[in-house]
């Protein structure tokens, strides 16, 4: 590997996503870390560190050092990203210059955690790159033309929806409601509903397997879930089918259905044109919940299609916009000084 290759990382609630200049997506690994409590060691990141969610014994805790799209625990943050650039830089005389993707709504006090978090893992120079922004370019939209286009991000942590026209963002929001909220919704519909307690990884399985927000054209599936009964404190198995996840879902997805109709209430007419002609595109994990895009399509009357590739598409664009890493401290004040005014 050359010497200070340049790096592009989508730092996710969920995952981290690596990116090298020149070589593409090198690393894909759920953003966890696993602990020895009483020494602070770090003992595994990755996937190795998630398979110890929810199974580890007292001395090791396994946590998710980034919640709702911003960094939660900044040491733990550090010690991850040191690692996985280790892992895709190994030793490198210079420095390498990282771009690193942020959900459209943080503050610049999480801005400055990211950035120093970076340097601290190794950068000689940290950029930031809004995530909508990135989506978009990663969808393969030219945001450079005077053209409006609305890109839904559904990630782990938070759902980021933004106008973009003229390589700039003109509305958007963003909001703490996305994968790891519908997770939450369905271990609260199987309390509420089956008196069955289930952890977070069978919730996010249940998700992928069945999880629909619109009704199925097809006939209804079903899944058998495993859990510990709230009345007997023994293990239980209850079929659970995909109308129920829809029933489950209700609450976070109104949420993202409403944050979309105040940012087309908040932009210029004629970008609403363009938007209505070009169509709502959507990217992210969560944008694969099935039935997404055809609500999207029903509740605003606007053509929504979900991107090739949704969960890559911001690493993607992050990727690609090494390109031109020497505009981009341009454009990142630009888009900071705009959140300002907002």
């Amino acid at each position: 590997m050359a010497l200070g290759k340049d790096i592009s990382i989508d730092l996710g609630t969920a995952s981290v996503v690596i990116y090298v200049k020149g070589k593409g997506i090198v690393l894909n690994e759920p953003s966890v870390v696993a602990l020895d409590k009483n020494t602070g060691k770090l003992l595994k990141v990755g996937a190795e560190a998630q398979a110890m969610l929810g199974r580890t014994p007292g001395n090791i805790i396994a946590i998710r050092p980034l919640r709702e799209g911003v960094i939660s625990d900044y040491e733990v943050t550090e010690k991850m990203l040191k690692e996985f650039i280790h892992k895709v830089a190994g030793f490198q005389f210079f420095k390498p210059r990282i771009i690193i993707c942020v959900p459209s709504g943080i503050t610049e006090v999480e801005e400055r955690a990211v950035i120093d978090a970076g340097i601290q893992a190794g950068a000689r120079r940290v950029y930031l790159i809004e995530e909508p922004v990135a989506a978009a370019i990663g969808a393969g939209i030219d945001i450079a033309r005077p053209d409006g286009n609305l890109i839904i991000d559904i990630g782990g942590g938070t759902t980021d929806i933004a106008v973009i026209s003229l390589s700039g963002v003109v509305e958007s929001a963003s909001i703490k409601v996305a994968g790891d909220q519908f997770n939450e919704a369905v271990v609260k519909y199987m309390r509420r509903t089956h008196n069955l307690l289930i952890g977070e990884r069978t919730a996010e399985d249940m998700k992928m397997k069945i999880g629909c927000v619109f009704p199925l054209e097809e006939e209804e599936e079903r899944i058998d879930v495993k859990g510990r009964s709230l009345l007997t404190g023994l293990p239980q198995e209850v079929s659970v089918t995909s109308t129920e996840m829809m029933s489950a879902f209700e609450e976070p997805v109104e949420r993202i259905m409403e944050t979309v109709h105040q940012v087309l209430e908040r932009t210029p007419p004629e970008l609403v044109a363009d938007i209505s002609t070009n169509g709502i595109v959507m990217t992210g994990g969560g944008s694969l919940v099935r039935g997404f895009d055809k609500l999207l399509t029903a509740r605003t009357g606007i053509p929504t299609s979900v991107a090739d590739e949704a969960i890559l598409c911001v690493a993607k664009g992050t990727g690609k916009s090494l390109e031109s890493v020497a505009d981009m401290q341009d454009g990142t004040m630009n888009l900071s000084r705009r959140k300002q005014i907002n």
